[in-house]
């Protein structure tokens, strides 16, 4: 007979394959945001595709992801992560296989729509299952877990794209990049139902259709302006869509407190936003990428465009960044565990000083300097990134009810990627704006330099916002055990 104490242990140390699965699955839907990037310029050969055309394979996926994980959050929590993951783990895999066979870049520009849609049924899912899984220290590893795969697909996209494009596997150059989803895909599909248990968190209610369609009008209202406006000279379609989205997001909210009031099914739950933790957290998480996205960029057009290196040469200079983000991961429950919420404002504080030393050696070095000189600085940055990667989802999903896990996921992972558009578009008004039309190689460090000094104030905000973060009390260390066992099919052994 199996003792209370044994059972206790037993639902603390539950077996790590669903961790894997979802993470993989995740993984390989945010590596695919970045990974993108390194293969533009052989798209654009390959395909005889104008640069506007091209753009738009970029700026597709990055807007229907966004536009669709609030609403792919939802769907979670009514008809359950699981299905939902599956649902958009065959789309994507699907969708990959169109991009990796595209006979022209209309085509590819299609199929990484519908690539962005799939990401964000897929995405919402891989926390909500996270936080049924996982109690207790089990659940708070697997958070770790989660902000260290969110971390490396945005550090490790551009030198993965370019070891793929580097390898010219079977002569089919970029394609590469889009084909390689294909067989992981498969594999997390057959794993899925086999080591994930089937299981919903909200009622079985409709789809609030209302809410969906306003929430998608008032997200793309501000997002693709975000996402275009700079390379379109901020043309009068884009304020006027900005401008649109203030009345389109106070009609959402309306409509979604009445149908709370109700008793329905809201698309968010607006009780979410009265939880401090929720609301603080997700604030900061906007600020903390609009910093980390505009930093990603600035430095990749300083390396190509300013230096004039290749995609893999300068992505391979982004390891330093790799090896201190993946070091502190480890390290930061430890942390977190002696000064609690405050390991937040420790990382910032680490990636603002990390930002400012790049920008004052790309000041002192210019265009010609030795390069290496700039990985003292991308290890800091990326040794705080690995303090706030996990600690700070957490922070904001631990007091979320397992009925919201999907949907709240669906607003995190919104305020992500709409953080990463608005810190990029306002970091380009200055970088671009130093530069002009047609910039001189020595531009560069300066505008570099410029548009840093502006990036850091992002995560010293994240500092002041981390001290208004309830004390970590009766949150995931207490959370009652919701641990299920694995469907039959496949013997797992791993712990956590």
């Amino acid at each position: 007979m199996t003792s209370p104490q044994t059972a206790d242990r037993a639902a603390d140390r539950p077996s790590w394959a669903p961790l894997a699965v979802v993470l993989i699955g995740g993984f390989i839907a945010f590596l695919d945001f970045f990974i993108v990037n390194v293969a533009i310029p052989s798209i654009q050969g390959d395909l005889d595709a104008s640069a506007p055309e091209t753009q738009l394979v970029m700026v597709g996926y990055g807007a229907a992801l966004s536009v669709g994980l609030i609403a792919g959050g939802r769907l979670g929590d009514l008809f359950g992560p699981r299905r939902i993951f599956l649902t958009g783990l065959v789309l994507f895999t699907l969708s990959s296989a169109a991009c990796g066979f595209a006979p022209s870049i209309w085509f590819l520009a299609v199929a990484r729509v519908v690539q962005g849609l799939s990401s964000a049924l897929l995405t919402p899912q891989v926390l909500a299952i996270v936080s049924h899984v996982y109690t207790g220290a089990a659940w708070g590893r697997a958070f770790s877990a989660y902000g260290l795969m969110l971390g490396l697909s945005g550090l490790c996209g551009q030198l993965i794209g370019g070891v793929l494009i580097a390898l010219d596997v079977a002569g089919i150059g970029w394609r590469t990049v889009f084909l390689i989803n294909i067989p992981i895909g498969l594999v997390i599909l057959a794993l899925t139902p086999r080591v994930i248990p089937e299981f919903r968190t909200g009622s079985a209610a409709r789809l609030d259709l209302a809410g969906a369609a306003l929430a998608t009008v008032s997200l793309a209202a501000v997002v693709l302006p975000l996402l275009e406006g700079r390379d379109q000279g901020w043309p009068l379609w884009a304020w006027a869509s900005l401008i649109a989205a203030v009345p389109l997001f106070a009609l959402f909210v309306t409509h979604q407190r009445r149908l709370a009031a109700r008793n329905g099914a809201p698309l968010i739950e607006p009780g979410l936003f009265r939880k401090r933790a929720f609301t603080v957290g997700i604030t900061a998480y906007f600020v903390y990428f609009m910093s980390m996205g505009s930093f990603f960029l600035l430095f990749a057009i300083y390396m190509q465009e300013g230096r004039g290196w290749d995609p893999l040469p300068s992505g391979l200079l982004f390891t330093a960044m790799s090896a201190g983000f993946f070091g502190s991961s480890y390290l930061a429950g430890r942390i977190g565990a002696r000064i609690g919420n405050q390991v937040i404002a420790l990382g910032a504080g680490l990636v603002a000083a990390g930002y400012a030393v790049v920008g004052v050696i790309v000041a002192e070095l210019g265009v010609d300097g030795t390069a290496g000189w700039l990985a003292p600085g991308l290890l800091v940055a990326g040794f705080g990134m690995g303090l706030v990667a996990a600690p700070l989802p957490a922070a904001a999903m631990t007091d979320v009810d397992p009925q919201h896990a999907s949907a709240a996921s669906g607003v995190l992972s919104t305020a992500m990627e709409g953080g990463a558009a608005l810190g990029v578009s306002l970091v380009g008004l200055v970088f671009f704006g130093t530069l002009g039309h047609s910039p001189a190689r020595d531009a560069y460090p300066r505008a570099f330099s410029l548009g840093i000094a502006l990036i850091v104030v992002f995560p010293v905000i994240v500092i002041l916002l981390a001290q208004a973060l309830p004390r970590p009390g009766a949150g995931a260390t207490d959370r009652p055990s919701r641990m299920h066992a694995p469907e039959p099919g496949l013997s797992v052994s791993g712990e956590l």
